[in-house]
């Protein structure tokens, strides 16, 4: 990828991408994925990558990123006592086992398809975040195993074929069905792990490279972007934290639903060719 990062503009957006998606992941316990597969997807085609294979190498990259950030993130929740091992006991197999079967599906999957799926996730995520934040929970409890196993396995499948961490669809289920805040935070983040190390790997070593594929591109994973987010991400996470409490977390979540929205309609308008 020397000739991609060769140029300041793309390096720079790189670079801010980490910045900003450490800073989310710390404010909201969103996951970086939210950020890093639409940025990414815009930025590749900028520099000549089809709309197909941008989502794609964008997807790819950003499992790659969640791997070492959720790691830092469960060892932190985990220490304040705020993973659910008993949850995590029954809801790791269906997630394991639905994130490989994900991202060999999504191979087979169109980039616009990927796109589509994406966007409407985006609006849905935003359109939580606007009305949804302070809602009551939806049922007092989950449900029985049969259904907790099919809503591991969403969380699994979906996450992994769009590139978002257990976070983004994770949270605002669990919190759906009672389960406190902090909790769902962060038995989330262990999903993350649970649905990007199996879903990098698979698409490291069986994903079938671009033919326009940035150099760098291994597989369907770009190391150099790989390389100039990961960094950034982990170092300002703590930072979202402390923000967190010195600012208005409402208002900025309603400014990043709102621009969330217009990029999950942008993605959607190009995914339908409109």
């Amino acid at each position: 990828m020397s000739e991609l990062l060769n140029q300041w503009p793309i390096a720079i957006a790189l670079i801010g991408t980490g910045v900003f998606a450490g800073l989310l992941a710390g404010l909201f316990g969103v996951g970086g994925g939210i950020v890093i597969v639409p940025v990414m997807y815009f930025l590749l085609q900028g520099f000549g990558v089809s709309a197909e294979s941008a989502m794609m190498i964008a997807t790819a990259t950003s499992l790659a990123t969640i791997v070492p950030t959720s790691i830092s993130s469960i060892r932190s929740h985990h220490a304040k006592g705020n993973v659910d091992v008993a949850l995590l006991k029954y809801w790791a197999v269906f997630i394991l086992i639905m994130a490989i079967v994900g991202s060999l599906f999504a191979q087979y999957v169109r980039g616009n398809g990927l796109t589509f799926m994406f966007a409407v996730i985006a609006i849905l995520v935003s359109l939580n975040m606007l009305f949804r934040a302070n809602a009551p929970a939806l049922r007092e409890e989950l449900p029985g195993k049969f259904g907790q196993g099919i809503m591991a396995s969403i969380v699994g499948c979906l996450s992994v074929m769009i590139g978002i961490g257990g976070g983004t669809i994770g949270v605002p289920m669990l919190t759906a069905f009672n389960v406190r805040a902090h909790v769902a935070v962060g038995t989330a983040a262990v999903f993350g792990l649970l649905i990007a190390l199996p879903g990098v790997l698979t698409l490291l070593t069986v994903g079938q490279t671009p033919s326009d594929a940035p150099i760098g591109t291994f597989g369907l994973v770009n190391v150099p972007a790989f390389l100039l987010i990961i960094p950034l991400t982990i170092l300002f996470a703590p930072l979202g934290v402390k923000l967190g409490s010195k600012l208005n977390p409402k208002q900025l979540k309603r400014a990043f639903a709102v621009v969330l929205m217009f990029t999950g309609i942008r993605m959607l308008t190009q995914a339908m060719g409109v």
